[in-house]
């Protein structure tokens, strides 16, 4: 028998993650929708990643973080759940530095790629 999973993130702004779905290739949309599971059962999510098999994947406010909400017997996507979560919150990560920074006043003057799949930045603000 399966059942709905809920595994907890460091993922907080809606708007980072979203961002961070997009750069990967994966199709969201915006909640609030039903997550579905196993034998008509269903979860509410405020982002729902739906999959060619009729389930889904949603990530939903917990009062502190978003946490990844499905029915892992029917994991479908192109990763395992740990390098899905790996990949989305790193490039969440990204958007929250980046975004971050700009609202302080920085802009990123370098962005490079490292052989191990990190991402290093580096940030700049002029004085005037």
């Amino acid at each position: 028998m399966s059942h709905f999973s809920q595994v907890k993130t460091q993922i907080r702004t809606l708007p980072a993650l979203q961002a961070a779905l997009t750069d990967l290739g994966i199709d969201w949309k915006a909640g609030p929708h039903p997550v579905a599971g196993y034998r008509g059962q269903d979860r509410t999510a405020d982002l729902v990643i739906n999959q060619d098999n009729g389930y889904g994947v949603g990530f939903s406010w917990n009062g502190a973080e978003y946490e990844l909400v499905a029915d892992l017997e029917f994991w479908q996507q192109p990763w395992s759940i740990d390098r899905f979560l790996n990949k989305v919150t790193q490039r969440y990560a990204y958007h929250t530095v980046v975004n971050t920074s700009a609202q302080q006043g920085f802009q990123v003057s370098e962005q490079q790629q490292t052989a191990d799949g990190a991402i290093r930045l580096v940030v700049q603000r002029w004085s005037a």
